[in-house]
């Protein structure tokens, strides 16, 4: 059991350490670029009527796939650069690498930044711009469009539809 407390102390130690040692600039560079990407992504997602970021996820699984793969997409190179980054960090100031850190790191320098800004984002721009969020997929705004037509003209055979 001591040898667990020693290990995690440890690892608490050295993932603090890195805020006040070499390459210490990537702590405040990486987030803040993630950040960009984010707000630009969350007005992409505002002008196209999409849900908030985390929120799309979670609630719809059938746009799941697709926002993560455009999420992952948006910060894959950060991410990357996050573990080359703790990577040289390691090998120079610890002289070891430790695989769990270097995912906590870059976990913490690209993602957690990502979804922190992207959902919020899109719900301000939303709010000022007066959108509400729409659809999330062609075939929602293709059957939206269909059943809005319904009402406007509700006198139609069903056979009539082209």
């Amino acid at each position: 059991m001591d040898a667990i407390v020693e290990i995690l102390s440890r690892g608490v130690e050295q993932l603090l350490g890195r805020a006040i040692g070499p390459l210490q600039f990537r702590l405040v560079v990486m987030p803040t670029v993630v950040t960009i990407l984010a707000i630009r992504a969350g007005l992409r997602d505002a002008r196209e009527g999409q849900p908030a970021f985390l929120w799309g996820i979670i609630s719809n699984p059938t746009e799941r796939r697709r926002r993560l793969l455009a999420g992952w997409k948006d910060i894959t190179r950060i991410f990357i650069v996050a573990i080359v980054l703790d990577t040289a960090y390691q090998l120079m100031v610890l002289r070891a690498f430790y695989v769990v850190q270097a995912l906590i790191v870059a976990v913490a320098c690209a993602i957690v930044p990502y979804v922190l800004f992207r959902g919020p984002t899109a719900r301000l721009a939303r709010l000022l711009s007066g959108k509400q969020a729409g659809p999330t997929s062609n075939a929602a705004a293709a059957e939206t469009t269909e059943n809005t037509e319904e009402r406007k003209n509700p006198i139609t055979n069903p056979g009539d539809r082209a």
